[in-house]
């Protein structure tokens, strides 16, 4: 799971985020973010899967099950 931290925090970084910027997008406090990027915290699927529409990636790249960045095709709402 480490590699699932590790993806959400470097994803952040590139786009220049705050961690409490990404909190807000996901409606929750910064510090329960923090866990889930820390791993101090289970991520809750819901949550992996706003953290793939953030970034605009698959929920497998972040699970580290894929080394492509690209969302799936379709709509994902």
């Amino acid at each position: 799971m480490m590699m699932v931290y590790e993806r959400i925090r470097n994803l952040r970084e590139d786009k220049d985020m705050t961690q409490q910027q990404i909190a807000d997008q996901l409606n929750i406090n910064r510090r329960t973010y923090s866990g889930y990027e820390t791993g101090v915290r289970t991520m809750p699927p819901e949550i992996l899967i706003k953290l793939a529409r953030i970034h605009g990636v698959s929920v497998d790249y972040l699970l580290g099950q894929d080394d492509v960045k690209k969302p799936y095709p379709g709509k994902m709402e």
